[in-house]
């Protein structure tokens, strides 16, 4: 009976130490999951940002030439600021 108390007993010991091992790789699989993740939303933004800027830059006509759109984008402000100024007037 005490043999198979002492066999139950380093059987457990066995399985805990695996259970063990098993949730250090899982815990560092988590910890990269999760660097993989965080680089993967920095990437989404970047890429959402792109595309923002893409869209303004088509809105005003200016699809290959950010210069352009920026000029555009002065003219505009000039027109409202003389715009502002008259209706003060």
């Amino acid at each position: 009976m005490l043999e198979n108390l002492r066999k139950d007993i380093e059987k457990l010991i066995s399985l805990y130490e695996a259970e063990k091992a098993e949730r250090v790789r899982l815990q560092s699989l988590l910890a990269e999951s999760r660097a993989e993740n965080e680089t993967c939303r920095k990437q989404i933004g970047d890429l959402e940002q792109q595309v923002n800027n893409l869209q303004l830059s088509q809105a005003f006509g200016a699809a290959g030439d950010p210069g352009a759109a920026k000029e555009k984008i002065e003219r505009l402000i000039k027109e409202i600021d003389k715009c502002i100024s008259l209706l003060e007037n």
